[in-house]
């Protein structure tokens, strides 16, 4: 299957809640490929690549969250991926 990659930005009460690792749990078990990253405007970014339909089911567990967070919005660039990482995990 073709690979995709996502720039995803998600906006809300997403810093101090446990966004990135659940980001990153989410992703491990879609056995997607990339990173997440908390930025210092307040929003988690996110770079990822894989099938556009696995991607697809990341993007609505991030329009959810977990418990503590308020997703208040989610963009998504797609691209052609220029490299493959391997793994998914969290920058600090």
């Amino acid at each position: 299957m073709k690979q995709m990659l996502a720039k995803i930005t998600v906006k809300g009460r997403v810093h101090g809640v446990w966004f990135r690792a659940f980001t990153r749990n989410i992703a491990r078990e879609l056995k997607l490929n990339g990173w997440v990253k908390n930025q210092s405007d307040g929003t988690v970014y996110t770079e990822v690549t894989g099938s556009r339909p696995q991607i697809g089911k990341l993007i609505h567990y991030l329009t959810v969250g977990p418990e503590l967070s308020q997703v208040d919005d989610v963009s998504v660039k797609w691209e052609k991926p220029d490299h493959l990482e391997k793994g998914f995990y969290i920058q600090y």
